[in-house]
């Protein structure tokens, strides 16, 4: 049973996080590291702590870290040297500074080290997999994502010009805030080889980080692909009209999957129009709850969660090769790091 949890940040995710701790270990005592004193206590907290030192007397058995990225690696690491199982917010750091080193104290303390990408427990997105896996449109040729909003209404109660998308000391830009779509684009079509990119700031908005990425991705190839695959992915906190899509173009149709309205939907040749395969009604919490309730099923079995650290840190890794492409006007190759094995037993 987990009778010790810690919150650390108290932004909008951290609030979420903590209400769904308490929903799912209602017995649990849950505390909140923040760093601004304050003399309240957070609803479904028990308590706060204004320095990690005091966190760690605590000795949580669970910790979710869910501050701004650039104070990530100095909570989890040590956190982590005192057998606390971690559930770390995307992006795992704004660097790959520390990661290795977070990884193997995992492996060697037995944690769990879980990475918040939680498009990844997305009905509608895992449904989008599986076809694709079936060989529903035969050979692919093509992957085209895109993702885009418009900062200013995506958190309509902050000031974006304060958020952490808008700021470089804190891991904004949209390669760090935006990087779901590159996790999940190498969860289905695998690892990324190479990357061409353009960043850039194109709008008026009052931020000092890129608020447009164009990426060109080249994957090892899949087993149905006797080349290279080669994908796309633009990324933006500059459209008005919010979208998210990957549409994959194969041998026999195209699938596309719109992560607004959470459809799968076909294109078959000789077509003249989509067919819906799939419609998930998504609400808020959804993936939040499947991810803690994994998070909890891998402590309680000692399993490697579905997204690690390694998976963390080759995100970081291909942002890290968009960003050198983008300077240098070149393809550049996707380092990788050193071979860590699991994370968890």
């Amino acid at each position: 049973m987990i009778k010790r949890i810690l919150i650390i940040g108290l932004g909008s995710i951290g609030k979420r996080h903590l209400r769904i701790a308490r929903e799912l270990n209602p017995e649990a005592d849950i505390r909140v590291l923040r760093h601004q004193k304050c003399s309240y206590t957070p609803e479904y907290s028990d308590g706060c702590f204004f320095s990690i030192e005091q966190a760690l007397v605590f000795k949580p058995q669970l910790a979710v870290i869910a501050n701004p990225a650039n104070f990530h690696m100095g909570k989890a690491q040590p956190l982590a040297e005192i057998g606390t199982h971690l559930l770390i917010e995307k992006p795992l750091s704004i660097s790959t500074d520390g990661i290795e080193q977070l990884i193997e104290t995992c492996r060697k303390n037995k944690i769990v080290l879980l990475v918040g990408y939680n498009l990844r427990y997305l009905p509608s997105l895992k449904k989008f997999r599986d076809l694709l896996r079936e060989n529903i449109i035969g050979k692919i040729f093509s992957v085209r994502g895109e993702i885009g909003q418009y900062l200013p209404t995506w958190r309509p109660d902050t000031n974006y010009k304060e958020s952490v998308s808008a700021r470089r000391d804190l891991g904004g830009g949209v390669l760090l805030e935006l990087s779901h779509e590159i996790d999940y684009m190498r969860w289905i079509f695998g690892e990324v080889d190479w990357v061409k990119a353009s960043l850039s700031k194109q709008s008026n908005l009052e931020v000092n980080v890129e608020d447009t990425a164009h990426l060109i991705l080249g994957f090892d190839s899949l087993s149905n692909n006797e080349n290279q695959l080669i994908g796309s992915l633009n990324i933006d906190f500059i459209r008005h009209d919010k979208t998210r899509l990957c549409t994959v173009i194969g041998e026999t149709g195209t699938l596309r999957w719109n992560g607004v309205t959470e459809k799968v939907e076909l294109f078959e040749i000789n077509s003249k129009e989509w067919c819906e395969l799939y419609q998930y009604e998504q609400h808020r919490d959804d993936t939040y709850i499947l991810e803690w309730k994994h998070f909890l099923d891998c402590v309680e079995n000692q399993q490697t969660p579905i997204v690690n650290g390694i998976d963390g840190l080759k995100v970081l890794n291909i942002i890290n090769a968009a960003r050198q492409a983008s300077k240098y006007k070149k393809q550049c190759k996707v380092l990788e790091g050193k071979n860590m094995g699991s994370n968890s037993i």
